[in-house]
């Protein structure tokens, strides 16, 4: 089972992120998942978070007890709820929005610059999307295949073609750092 949590501010696609992943989960990697959400009463700028549950089992209680994974889009998100992660978690972080204290336990950070990568795009709309391809090659959680199915219905078609160009940025980038992991790990 899984714990994830998607933290940022109102306007970055963070509960459409849990719900893009939970789909991908539930229907297409045939998981179970459930998908809650949070956000203060702005439209946009305010604090959000979405937690997701995945499982190949039932999901007995649908609400995160500790992160398994943190995924920051910005500060105020990240500094809320990084106390909550497990001291196994992985944290997975927008470098140019998010600064992350020294670690505690065994916690594995991994960064990526998913806004800049979507202003290079065309569009910083896209971000939650980059982040959602780093995502899914660092966690595995969720497989490619399952989440470019799920893309098409969660995103509006005049954009489709540029949230998979954008998923795909985020997730090359995300097996180039797993690479980079593995072969330093063997010197």
């Amino acid at each position: 089972m899984a714990e994830i949590r998607f933290a940022g501010y109102g306007g970055q696609g963070i509960i459409r992120s849990g719900i893009i992943a939970g789909r991908a989960a539930s229907i297409y990697d045939n998981k179970h998942a459930t998908m809650s959400q949070s956000f203060g009463p702005e439209a946009r700028g305010g604090a959000c978070s979405s937690q997701l549950v995945v499982s190949e089992s039932k999901v007995l209680y649908p609400y995160i007890t500790e992160s398994d994974i943190l995924v920051a889009m910005s500060q105020a998100g990240y500094d809320k709820f990084e106390p909550e992660m497990s001291e196994q978690g992985r944290l997975l972080y927008d470098e140019d929005l998010v600064k992350p204290k020294q670690s505690r336990g065994h916690i594995a950070a991994h960064a990526i610059p998913a806004t800049r990568f979507a202003e290079e795009l065309g569009h910083k709309i896209v971000a939650n999307v980059v982040m959602l391809g780093f995502f899914t090659a660092i966690t595995g959680v969720v497989s490619y295949d399952a989440m470019k199915k799920a893309l098409p219905e969660s995103v509006p078609e005049k954009a489709l073609e540029l949230n998979l160009k954008a998923f795909d940025r985020g997730y090359n980038y995300g097996l180039e750092a797993v690479k980079r992991q593995g072969d330093s790990q063997k010197n």
